[in-house]
């Protein structure tokens, strides 16, 4: 045994079966600090907007620059943590993320917070794979469902927490609160990770392939480029065009060079097994179907249904509380089942509920809204963290990291591919919904009542009585129109991916042998 890999048995050994699980509490609470900040910036928009003096474009670049760096960064992060440590590059992330949300806090201008923003995606990027590739190092076979369960959960209560956290801290503190609150949250995760979590890293690293590495950032960021710039300028648009084709096009020169080098950036050639392909496949078109949800739902919780930013944290919850039972119960229906029955049956469990979803109205209730929410958390807490752990599983163990990294990365791609299309599905819809109730309004009231449902009431709001509920009544009406076609090809594409799974995975999961594959 290596030096190296002696080190690494004793840290694991010495910790005690209840150090295993308090280490996974600091790396819950790392992924934790992530899902807040997403949800966090969407609420704040608004009130950056007046106080920084930022523009609309401005608003679009404190959101994308994190996303450019998050998705461009997160295959050389998880490269970088299998060769040097992925605990340290882990505490490295951690510490980036926390200082440039502090300095966040503190910024003046919206140049500086974008700037800020781009180094939270940089330290984001090392967060999100790394927390969850140490996992196979401190855990069982028969434990590490329990601990992925338990780390997908956690990354999931970013969604109502951060709207809660938002609207109380924007109604009690300066704005700047939003960015400092992850400082204390941060020092608690590095501490858990620095005094509670093992060290782990390939022993023999192969040579570093600097030209992968940036063919790779390079063709993520320029393909997560093109896919953001879409809801602001349409799918025709030239930097829409440029970004995409060029990222497309230099992804798959990065796919060839890859292949045919000797010592390859990320082994591509993990996707020669079944198991590891079809799960990541499965964890991406969740991804695509999932996230582009949610950028619709929130919407029409806040505008269509009137709640404010911590009401609809309140109203989110059906769907965590979803997420936990699920994640309990997928671990029990893999063990008795097996994976392949596990993840089949949590995705059709989510097509199911998001055609449910697509028969509620404007004027419905909030009790089926709630009900679809739960049924839509318990099939993604039932197939999500099984992906995951099929993926861990088949994994060489010197290759956590760049594995992780790389599902994580197609992940980012399909969900900002997501928002984009299924945004579109929306607006398509939605502006052939509400067109024709526009028609007496003045041109530039119509223009911004057509951009968007927040358009259209702000619009509304200076109409005499009578325009104005039939405005808001046509928007609102409009707006769920085009929300129930989002559902129902979101439904179709996760039931077409339950089907494929149950076909195509395998009923037993290998390990990739690394040496042969």
């Amino acid at each position: 045994m290596s030096a190296e890999l002696r080190k690494t048995a004793i840290e694991a050994s010495a910790q005690g079966r209840a150090g295993r699980w308090w280490a996974l509490a600091a790396l819950v609470v790392s992924g934790l600090v992530v899902g807040l900040d997403s949800t966090v910036l969407i609420t704040a928009l608004p009130t950056l907007s007046s106080k920084l003096g930022a523009a609309t474009s401005d608003l679009q670049w404190i959101a994308a620059a994190y996303t450019l760096t998050l998705g461009g960064l997160l295959l050389p992060a998880g490269v970088l943590g299998d060769r040097y440590g992925r605990k340290r590059m882990l505490l490295v992330g951690l510490v980036l993320f926390g200082i440039s949300s502090v300095i966040a806090s503190q910024a003046t201008t919206a140049v500086e917070l974008i700037a800020m923003r781009a180094v939270m995606g940089i330290g984001a990027a090392f967060i999100v794979p790394l927390s969850l590739s140490i996992l196979p190092s401190m855990f069982t076979p028969e434990e590490r469902p329990r601990a992925i369960s338990a780390t997908a959960a956690g990354a999931f209560l970013g969604l109502p927490l951060g709207p809660l956290l938002a609207g109380f801290l924007l109604t009690h503190y300066a704005w700047g609160s939003v960015f400092l609150i992850n400082a204390p949250v941060v020092v608690l995760a590095l501490l858990g990770v620095w005094f509670l979590v093992p060290e782990g890293k390939d022993p023999n690293p192969r040579s570093f392939d600097w030209v992968g590495g940036l063919l790779a950032v390079a063709g993520v960021t320029a393909l997560v480029y093109g896919v953001i710039e879409q809801p602001i300028h349409g799918w025709t648009d030239p930097r829409v065009l440029v970004g995409i084709i060029a990222g497309a096009v230099i992804l798959t020169a990065f796919v060839v060079w890859d292949l045919r080098h000797a010592s390859p950036f990320v082994d591509l050639s993990n996707f020669r097994s079944r198991g590891f392909t079809w799960a990541t496949m499965a964890f991406a078109i969740t991804g695509f179907g999932l996230f582009g949800v949610m950028f619709i739902l929130t919407p029409f919780l806040q505008i269509v249904l009137g709640n404010d930013a911590q009401a609809t944290g309140i109203k989110l919850l059906p769907l965590i509380g979803g997420v936990i039972l699920g994640a309990g119960a997928g671990n029990v229906l893999a063990a008795r089942l097996g994976q392949r029955v596990a993840v089949s049956a949590g995705l059709a469990i989510t097509a199911a509920a998001l055609v449910g979803f697509s028969q509620i109205g404007a004027g419905t209730s909030y009790a089926p809204v709630g009900a679809a929410l739960a049924v839509i958390g318990l099939g993604i807490g039932i197939a999500l963290p099984t992906t995951l752990n099929i993926i861990l599983g088949t994994l060489p163990p010197t290759q956590t990291g760049a594995g992780s990294a790389l599902t994580r990365a197609l992940q980012q791609i399909a969900a900002t591919l997501g928002v984009a299309t299924l945004g579109s599905i929306l607006n398509s819809a939605y502006q052939a919904q509400i067109g024709p109730h526009l028609a007496s309004l003045p041109s530039a009231a119509r223009e911004a009542a057509l951009g968007s449902i927040a358009g259209a009431h702000a619009v509304a709001a200076h109409l005499p009585t009578a325009i104005r509920t039939a405005v808001v009544g046509a928007a609102n009406q409009a707006y769920t129109q085009g929300m129930s076609e989002v559902m129902l090809v979101s439904a179709a594409l996760v039931l077409a991916t339950a089907v494929a799974i149950a076909i195509f995975l395998p009923s037993r999961i290998t390990p990739i042998d690394a040496g042969t594959v």
